[in-house]
């Protein structure tokens, strides 16, 4: 990688006029930010059960005393013994997060399809204490647009990421969705992104990006693993 060097004067004029267009992009994502605040919500009449740790749950419960829930759909597959690494990337940041999270009335969890007693596997190897629970094969990861049935990938029925990509091979894909409670406990779903929607959430990208290498990828997140074995 070659880069011009020059001298203090000329460096501090190429970073001000940087400077501004980074000022103009922060000044456009505020807005983007405050127009998805404003989003419409849909009201949750499903039922959805979760098995958990302390056994059945619902969707509800999940919120605990809080009434902001993000749901990480963490691509855990039934059958599979593979570990996600970019799922895993991702909630790597949650768990120093979470403890931020409670102050803002904000509660997370982890939901994937893969039976509780795997998830647990998974968790105790990555050493992560955020809630996670398993929807089994139940409609949670279904509604929410990351898990596809046999039949609908057979017909090309399959989409993802607001139907930018047809799914053919893949059982289950990733997002995040989040969740609003009423005064009278009603759910709400207010938001749900996919794909690289959920860089987001990835801080160590937004490191990476501050520095003259970037993401040293020869493909995206080609060099992520699971943290314990880098």
């Amino acid at each position: 990688m070659q880069h011009s060097i020059v001298s203090r004067e000329e460096w501090l004029a190429a970073r001000k006029a940087l400077f501004l267009k980074e000022r103009a992009m922060t000044h456009q994502l505020d807005a983007l930010r405050a127009e998805r605040r404003q989003l419409p919500w849909v009201r949750v009449d499903k039922n959805y059960v979760f098995d958990g740790p302390g056994g059945e749950c619902s969707l509800g419960d999940l919120f605990g005393d809080r009434s902001q829930l993000a749901v990480y759909h963490f691509m855990l597959v039934p059958g599979s013994e593979h570990v996600c690494p970019g799922c895993s990337f991702t909630v790597d940041h949650v768990d120093a997060a979470r403890q931020h999270f409670a102050q803002a009335d904000l509660s997370f969890a982890a939901v994937s399809r893969a039976p509780l007693q795997r998830i647990e596997e998974v968790r105790r190897r990555m050493g992560w204490t955020f809630p996670w629970v398993s929807s089994a094969d139940r409609d949670f990861n279904y509604d929410f647009g990351v898990a596809f049935t046999p039949e609908d990938r057979a017909a090309g029925r399959a989409t993802y990421n607001y139907g930018l990509t047809p799914i053919r091979n893949a059982s289950d894909m990733f997002g995040v969705s989040v969740f609003a409670k009423g005064e009278t406990g009603e759910i709400f779903h207010t938001y749900s992104t996919y794909h690289r929607g959920t860089e987001l959430l990835m801080g160590a990208l937004n490191w990476l990006d501050l520095v003259p290498k970037g993401r040293n990828e020869q493909g995206p997140m080609s060099w992520v693993r699971l943290h314990d074995e880098y």
